[in-house]
């Protein structure tokens, strides 16, 4: 008998680990649009927004709070996406304002898979994934 109640109170135990990581960890990705049409995503405390038309593309920086803008100057970025299938890496500068820029080899679908590693001027490095 004593075993029956240790069993239930591991089986209770088991989710709260993913709750609290759930709970604990920043949102990866928002639903909504970003004010220039782009996904936006978190890249350590920083929020980009990637916007692809043609082979262009372009990421957008804001702060923690995803509304202000954060000036692009000494900043970097790659971005490994999937085009037809196969990753490419496309390097993105500053452009003016908030915004990096680049040009793949390949027109982009709208909505772009994949990744974006962002370098910041201190060197410190931030990631932010595209699904």
């Amino acid at each position: 008998m004593p075993k029956r109640p240790a069993l239930a109170l591991l089986l209770l135990a088991l989710p709260l680990p993913a709750l609290a990581q759930a709970g604990g960890a920043p949102h990866a990705s928002h639903a909504a649009p970003g004010p220039n049409g782009g996904r936006i995503a978190e890249a350590g405390r920083t929020h980009v927004e990637l916007v692809a038309r043609g082979a262009a593309l372009e990421l957008f920086l804001t702060g923690a709070d995803a509304v202000a803008p954060v000036p692009a100057d000494g900043f970097r970025a790659t971005a490994i996406l999937v085009v037809d299938g196969r990753p490419a890496r496309i390097a993105l500068v500053p452009a003016g304002g908030n915004r990096l820029s680049g040009t793949a080899p390949l027109s982009l679908p709208p909505r772009p898979r994949g990744a974006v590693q962002l370098t910041g001027p201190d060197g410190a490095t931030a990631s932010a994934r595209f699904d």
